[in-house]
């Protein structure tokens, strides 16, 4: 089984997408006893919370149901995930600050993932409109499949 974790600032954008886009993925393909998947923040701002409001509308106009509440990332989880996947660069700087040795073998850019999308990070949509919600969608659409994709290969 593999044990993913999404990390991004709040959990309330990127990564908790990136858990509804990938949770989605996995029940779509029937795969999901071979997953374990969730999210968390590099802060603890809004811990508890659901997701943005405007990410929520826009992955629902998408068929994703986004029940996630937010929760800080700990020093367990560097121990319990198999991998870790940030949104961004200032992410894993950060990650690297909480157990620099793991960040090294765990961590990755999810945007790495992308096939269709030429870019380097998921941008943060939180201070932008509602077609940066769907171009971080669309980005976590293209990296999510790919990564599906990946570890399944790992398991043949």
């Amino acid at each position: 089984m593999f044990k993913i974790l999404f990390v991004c600032l709040g959990n309330i954008c990127r990564s908790s997408a990136a858990q509804g886009v990938f949770e989605k993925i996995i029940q779509q393909r029937g795969v999901e006893k071979h997953f374990s998947v969730d999210s968390a923040g590099l802060i603890s701002y809004h811990q508890g919370e659901l997701s943005d409001p405007r990410m929520i509308a826009h992955a629902k106009m998408r068929g994703y149901n986004l029940t996630h509440r937010s929760r800080p990332i700990t020093q367990k989880d560097f121990e319990e995930f198999d991998y870790i996947f940030a949104m961004d660069n200032d992410n894993i700087k950060r990650l690297s600050g909480i157990n620099a040795e793991l960040t090294g073998r765990k961590v990755t850019l999810l945007s790495e993932y992308c096939t269709e999308h030429n870019v380097k990070i998921i941008p943060d949509p939180y201070y932008g409109t509602g077609k940066d919600f769907d171009y971080v969608l669309d980005l976590l659409e293209d990296s999510c499949a790919n990564l599906c994709d990946v570890l399944l290969k790992e398991l043949d």
